[in-house]
């Protein structure tokens, strides 16, 4: 028993020993918050932090607060930072192995180290010495903390120095999360459109004419369903991954009022942006202050780590938030071979590919050599789709730039909307507000100038018939101001009709359900404050799901319910699915019915799609429309293969979704509501690997209310990664939150400070408050 005792005692000293080298080595990777460090600025920098960690910068130019910028972001999120790039780079397998190889091979094929350097090369002399003194900044803060962030230490790696490319990988990181189709919806669109006739493809692909709120007033009408014989009558319907697509769920809200409908006659811009939902959060708070000449220049809002701007927030004059425009900015090429296999044809006569190679740095293993083949289009796409290359924005010069700093001086929603055409970000949605009461829509980013037969399917660009013409002069762009209903709305859905949706072409949108309600939420009031505008944020009622709703219980029949003892089911069902709130029992159940129901109904589809290794979601419809207007006809050769009757049909998808959620929760009934399926939980990108280090690297876990479809889109990996309110000239009343909080450091006071107020749906304010921490930047000698 002796020696057992004394391996006890042994081993428990040793583990105590770990944690305590574990915690000393974290405390030592902790950042200054307090006191002087000695910098390359030109004057005196005040790092002031609030009691949540609020960054204020004040220095005397742009340059040094660009600097003081990057010295704050790599304090706190450098980790987060180097993840934004690697990914973009194809860069993960130097960090974590071989488990991320496919990964990176799946990036390289766009070369985006290599056009972030070109594209560095190529920015205005302003912007790249603002991006030197942000990159001089990160670097700075990396050797003033005691030790590397602590992931460093954890994955037994070196932090890489940072280079101003890295910023421009940042953005191709966020391109790939916006628009990361990747040409497979064409793919998907086109095995469609031959698999069917063409009435049956326009029946199929139609907008929503029940879920429309377009700011234009430009309205869709349903698109009969054709009389010819159902496509897929006598299909197989085994799919092994059987689940569709019709909201964007990485997308966001924004909406706006004018000035006539506010108490203090600012208009008021409300933004939340739905991201990846993680620890850290994707943004970080700050707030510039600098002067240019006699003037003093402010602005505030949310910065992307790795960047050297404030993307969205106010300046005082305005207010500016995005949503991910869903339009179309990428194009299949149909390759066409030469005679001689190393070529292939174009308008100007046959040219060779060209080919770069990839090396692939991988932890522990020898490096990975990899091959990628280009036309003059772009790049080809990875076996078995080889026969195509992707053209996309992202690859041009004019889709990768830093002209979004410019809107940090615009004063009026007129001059913001001339500067968005010139900005060289993922294409999105900009809701300007101004503090003369004005507000604008626009499309922020570059809009090529297409000429193509068809852009939602690939095409032959080898006789000169199809091709891109550069891109859109600003005056080209689509563009809203100070509608009539002094009302502004966006929510990745279609947002005009007519020409202008022509021009931008359609991305896979939204259904429409949650930029209705957005919508019709504005208009139920006639006038707004920022409080009103918080709470549309917040709204998770679920007016989308009570048709489907209605339906369950017309086919809970009571000789059906008696039969599979349903009784428990129809009464959840008859008392909720009201709202997306964690305590309904019945939203769950009416959810997964719709569901199961479309998945029957489109398992067909599916099925045609997986042979030619495609799924039914990487369609752009919608088959909420198309499906629908299928359940209202119920039309006998409609049904897909195995089933008698719509009915039957209906009940399978009752009994098989009732199994399903019982099967994959593990629980009984009676114990099932939303928030047991809605439960979040923010996690850190290495906790999964150290379970160990979960209570202290992630956040607690909540039931939390909201879904798809509807203003407040929660789920438990992904939902609103920021709450904005604000008036441009009334910061004072707006409101700013975000997940988690502004530190990536565990043992930090900010790592959660601003939590709480964010998943407990209350208010924190858009200005910084109290000064708690101040770190002065003074001039080397």
């Amino acid at each position: 028993m002796k020696w057992f005792k004394a391996s006890l005692y042994t081993i428990t000293g040793l583990v105590l020993l770990l944690a305590l080298l574990v915690y000393v080595g974290l405390r030592a990777s902790l950042p200054q918050y307090q006191g002087e460090y000695q910098a390359d600025v030109k004057a005196k920098v005040q790092l002031s932090r609030d009691a949540n960690g609020y960054l204020s910068i004040n220095a005397d130019s742009r340059l040094d607060a660009a600097y003081a910028l990057g010295f704050a972001h790599a304090q706190e999120r450098f980790f987060q930072m180097d993840l934004l790039r690697r990914n973009a780079a194809g860069e993960l397998s130097e960090l974590f192995g071989e488990k991320a190889l496919q990964l990176d091979i799946s990036r390289r094929m766009h070369r985006f180290r290599d056009r972030a350097e070109t594209a560095v090369a190529q920015l205005p002399k302003p912007q790249l010495e603002l991006l030197q003194h942000y990159t001089l900044g990160v670097n700075a803060a990396l050797l003033s903390l005691s030790l590397p962030p602590f992931e460093y230490g954890l994955l037994l790696q070196k932090p890489r120095p940072w280079q101003e490319a890295d910023s421009l990988l940042v953005v191709f990181s966020m391109y790939l999360d916006l628009q990361g189709a990747l040409g497979k919806d064409e793919l998907a669109q086109q095995q469609l459109k031959q698999a069917v006739p063409a009435e049956w493809y326009r029946f199929f692909n139609q907008h929503s004419s029940d879920w429309q709120a377009a700011i234009d007033g430009s309205e869709v009408k349903a698109v009969a369903m054709p009389d010819s014989p159902y496509p897929f009558a006598s299909a197989k319907t085994a799919c092994q991954h059987c689940g569709f697509r019709d909201s964007r769920d990485i997308g966001s809200n924004n909406f706006a009022v004018a000035g006539a409908l506010t108490p203090h006659g600012s208009a008021i811009l409300a933004d939340d942006m739905h991201l990846g939902i993680r620890v850290p959060g994707t943004w970080y708070k700050a707030q510039l202050n600098w002067r240019a000449g006699d003037k003093k220049l402010q602005v505030t809002g949310v910065t992307l780590p790795g960047t050297p701007s404030v993307v969205a927030g106010s300046n005082g004059h305005i207010a500016w938030g995005f949503t991910n425009s869903t339009a179309d900015w990428q194009d299949l090429i149909k390759i066409k071979a030469a005679e001689d296999p190393l070529r292939y044809q174009t308008p100007a006569g046959d040219k060779e590919y060209s080919y770069n190679n990839e090396v692939i740095k991988i932890k522990g293993k020898a490096d990975h050599i990899m091959l990628v083949k280009e036309t003059q289009w772009g790049p080809l796409m990875a076996a078995p789709f080889d026969g195509y290359a992707l053209r996309w924005v992202a690859y041009d010069k004019a889709g990768i730039n830093l002209n979004l700093l410019t809107l940090e001086q615009a004063t009026s929603v007129d001059e913001a909307l001339k500067l968005a055409p010139a900005v060289g970000v993922p294409a999105q949605n900009l809701l300007v507000a101004d503090k003369n009461g004005d507000i604008g829509w626009t499309l922020i980013g570059a809009i090529p100038n297409r000429q193509l037969k068809d852009m939602d399917v690939p095409q032959d660009w080898s006789d000169g018939d199809n091709y891109w013409d550069g891109y859109l002069d600003a005056s080209a762009y689509p563009k809203l101001k100070n509608p009539a209903n002094q009302r502004l709305w966006t929510a990745n859905a279609r947002t005009v009709g007519g020409k202008s949706l022509q021009l931008i072409g359609d991305g896979g949108y939204d259904l429409g359900a949650r930029g209705q309600q957005i919508r019709d939420a504005l208009l139920a009031k006639d006038q707004h404050n920022e409080q009103s505008l918080h709470q549309i944020q917040l709204d998770h009622r679920a007016l989308f799901l009570q048709r489907w709703k209605q339906l369950l219980l017309e086919v809970l029949s009571d000789d059906f319910v008696k039969e599979h003892q349903l009784e428990p089911y129809l009464a959840q069902v008859k008392n909720g699915a009201k709202a997306a709130h964690p305590d309904d029992a019945g939203y769950p159940l009416v959810r997964a019915f719709r569901d199961e129901t479309l998945e029957l109904m489109f398992a067909p589809l599916a099925a045609l799609l997986e042979t030619q290794k495609l799924t039914l979601a990487d369609l752009k419809l919608s088959p909420e429309t198309p499906g629908w207007a299928l359940l209202q006809a119920k039309r006998a050769d409609t049904l897909p293969e195995g089933f008698s009757s719509w009915q039957m049909l209906l009940q399978q998808a009752v009994l098989k979704s009732k199994k399903k959620l019982l099967e994959k929760h593990q629980a009984e009934l009676a114990n099932l509501n939303w928030g047991s399926l809605n439960t979040v939980e923010l996690q850190h990108p290495l906790s999964k690997a150290l379970p160990l280090l979960s209570p202290l690297l992630d956040m607690p876990a909540k039931a939390m209310a909201g879904d798809r479809h509807m203003p407040r889109v929660q789920r438990p990996e992904h939902g609103q990664s920021e709450r904005m309110v604000v008036a441009p000239g009334q910061e004072q009343h707006g409101i700013l939150t975000i997940p988690g909080g502004q530190s990536g450091h565990p043992l930090s006071e900010f790592y959660r400070a601003d939590h709480a107020f964010w998943a407990g749906e209350k208010e924190l304010g858009f200005l910084p408050g109290a000064e708690k921490y101040l770190l002065e930047l003074q001039p080397r000698g």
